[in-house]
């Protein structure tokens, strides 16, 4: 038998304006200490500040109902875990948290709003994250709407068996605007949501060797973002295996569509991301293998430079692209953020030359680039990935001379290490470089605009086929 318990019977006034915590806290715990059941939030608008979330009880919140986050940080808790990003303490607390729980979830037709206009970017000390989940297992999310969060919207830290399904999640107001982050999450089910933000719309992650990311099933969801739709890796010193990501749509994704990023030691393998169509993403799929360690945007966990990982296993096919007269633009984060233009786009895959990636497929794949450039319009040279572990450096260009390039020539390593750099593209389409065991089937390319630089590059890869059609004149190439 199902039972029912409603926060108004708690004391909730639901009059948009009182605090309600105490009250919505009050009939969760109950809930779960007379074994579980739902939690409903019916007709008001109820304020709150951090909720604790407990095994066994499902959070409704009815499609009358909004759940709005306080714009006091006062009403945050400080026992909510941390954000695991070095330097970014102001995103340690959080509205709805968990910790060792298990059968629990939040649903409904109802929204969940972060009140992120209280919590601006500048002038902020802090800006809670919406829900963070730490070690819980059997974890549901459905149908609900999370709207503006003041930082990410999810964050499920070390846990397994989750369903996250039919979810609205809009979060473009505030920096670190992402949708939906795993970090050492196993048996993860993503399916049928719509995600747009200023981040990544979905990252899996890997911040420590104890918990490895595996098992995690993406389909049939939408992503828009001002920055990045489907993030793998960065935090990686841990495992990623066992991935897929299959029918899903990216629209107006300013940098990249999906990104693979193994940077901190560990070890990605086994991806496969199939029967996905992208419209206006400037950079398709970016793929990197190398090391770095920064002041901002590495693990919290990782102590020192790493060795380089290993990354291999990965297939993209029936990838379908294309972009349009939009993608001539330069588009913002905000008001000065640069995140795409023309001379930017392209799939890129690359590695250090001694560390190589290994078993990599594309097959299926049309592409239409919106070109334009002319060689005059970017630097000479393209730095090759380096080694930090081994003392290794960049080379900027063929002279070796950085000046030209408008770089600041006592930040040359800090330049290179950070993954979005270099923020150009010599190729219109395909950059892959220390590949080792690479095929490239039935590839599609061509251009909306004429474009001076080479359509593709295949470097210092053991290349296995390459059948590349180009529709712009070429003919087939081999």
């Amino acid at each position: 038998m199902e039972t029912f318990y409603s926060v108004k019977d708690f004391g909730a006034a639901g009059d948009g304006k009182r605090l309600d915590t105490e009250a919505i806290q009050a009939a969760i715990n109950r809930c779960s200490q007379e074994g579980g059941g739902y939690v409903l939030l019916e007709k008001g608008e109820f304020i709150s500040g951090t909720l604790y979330m407990k095994s066994g009880v499902y959070l409704i919140v009815t499609a009358s109902a909004k759940l709005t986050a306080s714009g006091s940080i006062g009403a945050y808790g400080t026992d909510t875990h941390y954000n695991r990003y070095v330097n970014e303490h102001d995103m340690d607390r959080c509205f709805i948290y968990a910790e060792e729980a298990e059968n629990f979830g939040i649903m409904g037709e109802g929204i969940i709003d972060g009140n992120a206009e209280s919590f601006p970017n500048e002038g902020s000390i802090y800006r809670p994250m919406m829900i963070r989940f730490l070690r819980c297992r059997d974890v549901k999310l459905k149908g609900i709407k999370l709207y503006q969060s003041a930082a990410w919207t999810t964050a499920f830290l070390d846990s397994e068996n989750i369903w996250v399904e039919d979810l609205e999640i809009c979060n473009d107001k505030r920096y670190n605007g992402d949708g939906l982050d795993f970090d050492g999450c196993r048996n993860v089910f993503v399916a049928r949501c719509r995600i747009s933000g200023t981040d990544d719309n979905l990252c899996l992650q890997a911040g420590s060797r104890e918990y490895p990311v595996e098992n995690v099933h993406i389909s049939d969801c939408h992503f828009t973002s001002i920055c990045a739709g489907i993030r793998i890796g960065l935090k990686s010193i841990g495992d990623i295996r066992n991935v897929t990501v299959s029918g899903c749509t990216f629209q107006n994704v300013w940098r990249e569509g999906i990104k693979i990023e193994c940077t901190e030691g560990g070890n990605i393998s086994d991806i496969c991301i199939q029967g996905n169509i992208m419209h206006n993403v400037s950079r398709p799929v970016f793929i990197l293998l190398n090391n770095r360690m920064e002041e901002i945007g590495s693990s919290v966990e990782l102590k020192e430079m790493p060795e380089i990982g290993t990354l291999r296993r990965v297939t993209i096919s029936g990838l379908t692209a294309r972009d349009d007269e939009e993608m001539e633009k330069i588009h913002y984060r905000f008001q000065d953020d640069v995140m795409g233009r023309p001379e930017f786009g392209g799939i890129r895959v690359d590695a250090n030359k001694d560390h190589p990636i290994e078993n990599m497929v594309f097959q299926n794949i049309d592409y239409t680039a919106i070109g334009g450039v002319r060689l005059d319009e970017i630097p000479e040279g393209y730095p090759e990935v380096p080694d930090y572990k081994a003392g290794d450096t960049a080379k900027y260009n063929k002279t070796g001379d950085k000046s030209d390039i408008g770089l600041d020539t006592g930040k040359m390593e800090a330049a290179v290490s950070e993954n979005y750099y270099p923020d150009w593209s010599r190729t219109t389409h395909l950059d892959i470089r220390n590949v080792k065991n690479l095929i490239l089937a039935q590839v599609i390319l061509s251009t909306v605009h004429e474009d001076e630089r080479p359509k593709y590059l295949v470097e210092g890869c053991r290349c296995l086929k390459e059948e590349i059609y180009d529709l712009d004149g070429i003919g087939y190439e081999k």
